[in-house]
């Protein structure tokens, strides 16, 4: 089914308004689908002709796209998609920052710690003491990840396991908004093994100290880059700062293509949104600045790796991670951060007169309102 925008927009105007309770029939939910695909198929067809502007541009076996030298492509993303995935670690439940694209936007002060001495590893509860046992039974993962929230709030915490975890030859990498670091906990970082940090330069909006810590990491830490969710003030910001954050040598930089949950997405009110595979909702502007940026790359030869860290490659990990975790053909961890679809959000690109269907045709009678039959 080819609907129409304006159908389109016509139906949704009508399902965002709903109660949630009201349960949406087989033939509401085509409309929806078809609603859906004629937004991604659109989207789609512009990004395709970005990415057909960038010169050398490289995939990782089909799962992800990718400017620059390969061989500093980040081993993390190696590991999360081609690799047994990554095993998050989760140590701390507090943040420094609160940032608009954070998925606990509006919740920090209120999440669980972990508790005394303890980390979380697979939702399981362990004393360092627990890890020789861990690793002396379980296959080790290609890779690890420290992972939510901001691990500078407690870094010396830290140094011990990294150096159990690096005595295993496990690949580990962490995550942060550097705002916190010094040259002290980085050098003592990369005396305990980690092999990878990954800024989010983005959360300080492209701060100078962090910036600085990105330079002084590159002395200690074997892989260093920025992780950032693409977002209009975030380009702007690098574009104004690009010399100096080049002159950092930095590894690599993973644009991530900015999803949304419950959290957060009431900060991106009003922008023109689309989903996934029925799976992420994201801005539109997300991953065209990423191509864009690689564009630039491309250009200009940048000496690192800009990585498409989009949701086609969200999807392409969750395939991955169910494959090597032996589940059946076709199983994938990809799925929608929301419990009901929230229709409101899509009405703003509906209603958008710039942005066009490629193709649309007349709703079949038995699809127009006053028509529809259970």
């Amino acid at each position: 089914m080819k609907i129409s925008k304006k159908d389109a927009l016509m139906w949704f105007e009508f399902f965002s308004i709903l109660p949630e309770d009201e349960e949406i029939i087989s033939k509401q939910q085509e409309i929806i689908y078809a609603t859906f695909y004629q937004i991604e198929t659109a989207i789609d067809y512009k990004n395709e002709i970005l990415m057909s502007e960038i010169t050398n541009l490289k995939t990782l076996k089909d799962r992800t796209c990718f400017v620059g030298d390969e061989c500093k492509f980040p081993q993390g993303c190696r590991s999360c998609l081609l690799g047994t995935g990554l095993s998050a670690i989760r140590k701390t439940n507090t943040c420094n920052l609160s940032c608009d694209f954070c998925y606990n936007y509006g919740e920090l002060e209120d999440i669980s710690p972990v508790g005394e001495g303890m980390w979380e590893i697979g939702g399981t509860k362990f004393y360092d003491k627990d890890i020789d046992l861990l690793l002396s039974i379980q296959r080790k993962p290609t890779g690890i990840s420290y992972v939510f929230l901001e691990p500078f709030m407690e870094i010396e915490k830290y140094f011990p396991i990294i150096m159990k975890f690096s005595n295993a030859g496990i690949h580990q990498h962490l995550y942060t908004n550097g705002t916190l670091a010094t040259e002290m906990s980085l050098r003592a970082l990369g005396e305990a093994g980690l092999d990878e940090i990954r800024f989010n330069l983005g959360a300080s909006d492209c701060s100078e100290l962090v910036i600085e810590n990105i330079r002084i990491a590159k002395k200690y830490i074997r892989s260093v880059g920025i992780e950032t969710p693409m977002t209009p003030g975030f380009y702007e910001s690098f574009l104004k700062k690009k010399q100096m954050i080049l002159d950092t040598k930095l590894d690599f930089m993973n644009c991530a293509e900015l999803h949304l949950n419950a959290n957060n997405i009431g900060n991106y009110e009003g922008e023109n949104m689309y989903i996934t595979r029925h799976g992420y909702i994201s801005p539109v502007w997300s991953r065209a600045l990423t191509l864009k940026l690689m564009k630039m790359a491309a250009q200009e030869n940048w000496d690192l790796v800009v990585h498409d860290c989009s949701n086609y490659t969200k999807f392409a990990r969750g395939l991955n991670l169910a494959s090597k975790e032996g589940k059946w053909f076709g199983s994938s961890h990809y799925t929608s951060e929301f419990s009901k679809i929230p229709y409101e959000v899509f009405l703003p690109i509906l209603q958008d007169e710039s942005f066009k269907f490629l193709t649309e045709e007349e709703l079949p009678d038995r699809y127009k309102p006053g028509n529809m039959l259970y």
